[in-house]
């Protein structure tokens, strides 16, 4: 399999002759092998792994995104990548960056949603005001 790893500012790895991989997605952990049917599936934030033939297996922290395999090309795009560390520093990164940033998100939307609920009970006061 080809493996492309992409984060918004580059390609973050691609990788030739992938013969197994591991990602964790939001339905649970998935393993992907050369003859596996195409699919789709959002990822997790987690740990991939990744193995070459006769390689040892490579790990890298992935945020949330995306994961398509079509044929023999599996594409993941992701807003952030970590690797070329042991993977007890990638587990901490994971706990540290990245869910951290998605309840930063959480809390950034339960704000968004506030303030657009206070505009519009607003103007619909104002509205009202000008039909007396």
């Amino acid at each position: 399999m080809n493996l492309k790893i992409l984060i918004p500012s580059r390609v973050f790895a691609d990788e030739a002759e992938v013969v197994r991989i591991v990602v964790d997605t939001t339905a649970g952990s998935m393993g992907l092998l050369p003859h596996r049917l195409d699919c789709a599936a959002a990822v997790a934030p987690g740990i991939l792994a990744y193995e070459k033939a006769g390689g040892a297996p490579v790990y890298v922290a992935l945020d949330a995104g995306v994961m398509v395999k079509a044929g023999a090309e599996v594409l993941i795009s992701v807003r952030q990548a970590v690797g070329g560390v042991g993977l007890p520093e990638l587990k901490a990164a994971v706990k540290r960056d990245f869910l951290r940033l998605g309840e930063q998100e959480r809390a950034m939307q339960t704000a968004m949603v506030k303030l657009e609920g206070g505009l519009v009970r607003r103007m619909a006061e104002l509205q009202h005001g000008k039909q007396r």
